[in-house]
């Protein structure tokens, strides 16, 4: 039927959006046992991303530290060095290779939202989009602020800047 068709459009619509090779377009299937692959595959990455959080924070008694400290304070005066090579350009670079990477997630998710507002779809399918759409977002976004913090704590060069901004 006409009904039938359209849904199947709209889902093809929403699996394009959120990327047939994702594992999150199983959110917007009905299927359970895809449900369950994305929900594991978006604790695991939410879980790998907070061990970066972990590694960046400043607890002088913790040995396991990522932070690398850049101040020199030679014994025999009183100013301190700042030894680090990092500079605007290298947070400039940073973050135009995060925006490359990581825009199409979020327009993708953000238009798997909008199109979760259409009154076409049945209320299952909105949920699913929605939730799809959101948890895409969500996850792009703490991928960028995990490695934003992540980078403040241990890049000290450009150059370290732009390879950790690709591996995390």
């Amino acid at each position: 039927s006409e009904m039938e068709t359209r849904i199947k459009e709209n889902d093809m619509y929403a699996l394009s959006k959120i990327g047939k090779d994702s594992v999150y377009s199983y959110f917007v299937t009905d299927k359970v046992f895809g449900w369950f692959i994305a929900s594991a595959t978006l604790v695991i990455q939410f879980v790998l991303l907070v061990f970066f959080i972990n590694a960046s924070e400043a607890n002088l008694q913790n040995d396991s530290t990522d932070i690398q400290f850049t101040w020199q304070c030679p014994r025999d005066t009183d100013a301190c060095i700042n030894r680090t090579d990092l500079t605007k350009f290298g947070w400039a670079i940073y973050y135009v290779l995060m925006i490359a990477f990581l825009s199409k997630d979020m327009i993708n998710g953000s238009k798997l939202i909008y199109h979760s507002a259409k009154i076409t779809h049945s209320f299952k399918s909105r949920i699913r989009y929605f939730f799809g759409g959101t948890c895409l977002c969500l996850i792009t976004l703490f991928a960028l602020y995990v490695s934003t913090v992540y980078n403040h704590a241990i890049a000290t060069s450009n150059t370290e800047i732009i390879v950790n901004s690709v591996i995390v």
